[in-house]
């Protein structure tokens, strides 16, 4: 009797992490291999590595339309957000103790902002509007003689809004504030130049563009003070100490070369694939409702609620889609996503909400599977 394998999961997880392109791969290749040499030896393997992570700073920087020497290499979006962060308040600590921030940041920024407050520092933590968007009237409103920075995120990673950072941007400079945003959701998504942003500090997380975990990079703008928040040997232009990850950083490299090139059919494909996912959706479900709906969104990204019904049963129960809940379950208590509360997502909404995000290899076949399958489960339900 012939044994047919399962097919596996329909992935609409890319928020989460996306697998490592093939040309991504095949560029780290020579630098786990021949090119293994530390960048920081004065031989030529260590020449060939230090080559390597040139090029990859002046990729990074080409996408970002920055300086190669603005590029500062790290081990993924956490902590380019503790260098970012931390980094710029201390720096600046004679001048002020005050940072603003949104409801909506990843835990990489809030928590950062929480351990600052223990430290002596104060945040003040801006709301946002239903669509999950800041307004730049309430950061302006927000500030103090004693502000040194401002960190929103450029998009979401739960319902996908894009955030109006140019002009926050403007607001902080006008005031010689610093502005920071997290960038690691919406690089690879949608076009990011940190000069049309008007930032002085952007993060970037590798996983979430193709190139693998365990990678990242901060843009730091010149002029940007920042105090070194690790300490050992000076790589990195004395900022992040430690011997480079040239595999990881050259496959960044890479990634940061491919959305340069093909950034617009990146986004065009994964906006079809997302809105057809939605269309079909809510054709099967009228009640249900997209978040941020109305939001400038990324692309990729779908967070949509089913009122009445909870997301981890509804996941558990459909094995052929892989998406994110925006609510758990413990002990028979619904703790809904911190980012819905702030929206004002009604909680039979709420606890119902499942995140789903395309990538660029999604295709017909695929949502539509997911569809069928996604809606057998929760009509069982």
């Amino acid at each position: 009797m012939q044994i047919h394998e399962k097919r596996p999961p329909v992935y609409l997880d890319y928020n989460a992490t996306t697998p490592v392109d093939p040309q991504v791969l095949a560029a780290m290749r020579p630098y786990q291999e021949e090119n293994f040499g530390n960048p920081s030896s004065g031989h030529i393997y260590g020449a060939w590595a230090r080559q390597g992570v040139e090029k990859a700073r002046r990729q990074v920087a080409d996408m970002l339309g920055c300086r190669p020497k603005e590029v500062i290499f790290t081990s993924g979006g956490t902590e380019s957000n503790n260098m970012a962060i931390k980094g710029a308040v201390f720096a600046l600590r004679e001048k002020g103790d005050h940072i603003i921030t949104s409801a909506v940041e990843h835990p990489a920024v809030l928590e950062v902002c929480g351990w600052l407050e223990k430290q002596g520092f104060r945040v003040t933590v801006v709301g946002v509007d239903q669509n999950g968007r800041v307004d730049p009237d309430d950061v302006a409103r927000a500030l103090t003689p004693r502000t040194v920075l401002i960190s929103v995120m450029h998009a979401n990673n739960e319902v996908g809004t894009i955030q109006p950072i140019s002009e926050i941007a403007v607001i902080a400079h006008s005031q010689n504030i610093f502005m920071h945003t997290d960038a690691a959701q919406s690089v690879g998504k949608i076009a990011v130049n940190a000069q049309d942003l008007g930032v002085d500090l952007l993060t970037i997380a590798g996983h979430k563009l193709y190139a693998p975990k365990g990678v990242g990079a901060l843009y730091v703008r010149a002029g940007t003070p920042l105090e070194k928040v690790s300490h050992g040997a000076g790589h990195e232009f004395n900022l992040r100490p430690g011997t480079e990850n040239v595999p990881g950083i050259v496959g960044l490299g890479e990634a940061c070369r491919l959305v340069a090139e093909n950034i617009r059919d990146y986004q065009d494909r994964m906006r079809v694939m997302r809105d057809r996912l939605e269309e079909n959706l809510l054709g099967e479900f009228p009640e249900a409702r997209v978040n941020a709906a109305d939001a400038m969104r990324l692309p990729n990204t779908s967070s949509i609620s089913f009122p009445g019904k909870e997301a981890n049963a509804i996941l558990a129960a459909c094995d052929e889609v892989a998406a994110s809940a925006g609510a758990a379950c413990h002990a028979g208590d619904v703790q809904i996503s911190y980012v819905l509360r702030a929206m004002g997502v009604p909680q039979e909404y709420a606890m119902g909400t499942i995140r789903f995000s395309v990538g660029r290899q999604t295709n017909v076949e695929e949502i539509e599977r997911a569809v069928a399958a996604f809606s057998v489960a929760v009509k069982k339900l």
